[in-house]
């Protein structure tokens, strides 16, 4: 029987693409008395040359069986080769134009972007070249100003800054 006939048979089974899903950390400082997020670029020759809405959250998609804040940790370390930790802020996940769904937590911490160390992927580059070549599955990452990040960060994860910002508002700390 297939999962769809056990779904509609009313037995109360949910599957969840985990390939719909991804997650990721939304690292936050306060530099100079001003919010800034970390985001990283996508590697590899399709986001070369982009910049506005290209940037995201180190993130990724979640191993079968994986707890999506293990995910979100795992993905952070291998994008950046960093391990922040503290006290994690769950947001509410967000939906990415494709459908993909981005699970998200905010913490507060600090590393210097020059230092990241990414995991790499392999592509056929150039196109019907039958070569396949090697990039770094983020090539650059930097430290944002919220008003710039939401300029830079893909339009999906938007929501994630203004989440952020009412956290930090109700803790009383300067947005």
């Amino acid at each position: 029987m297939s999962l769809e006939s056990l779904h509609s048979l009313g037995k109360g089974i949910h599957f969840i693409d985990m390939s719909k899903h991804s997650a990721g950390l939304l690292l936050y400082r306060f530099h100079a008395g001003m919010l800034e997020v970390f985001l990283i670029h996508p590697g590899g020759p399709f986001w070369e040359r982009k910049d506005l809405g290209a940037w995201s959250i180190p993130k990724g998609e979640l191993d079968e069986g994986e707890e999506a804040f293990e995910a979100a940790r795992r993905e952070f370390e291998e994008e950046t080769s960093f391990r922040p930790s503290g006290i994690f802020h769950k947001l509410t996940p967000v939906q990415q134009r494709g459908g993909k769904i981005v699970h998200a937590w905010a913490i507060e911490g600090d590393c210097d972007p020059r230092a990241i160390r990414s995991n790499t992927f392999a592509m056929e580059w150039p196109p019907r070249s039958g070569r396949q070549q090697e990039f770094p599955e983020v090539d650059r990452a930097g430290w944002f100003a919220v008003d710039l990040a939401k300029e830079k960060i893909n339009a999906g994860q938007r929501g994630l800054l203004d989440q952020l910002e009412l956290v930090l508002q109700e803790e009383g700390k300067k947005a």
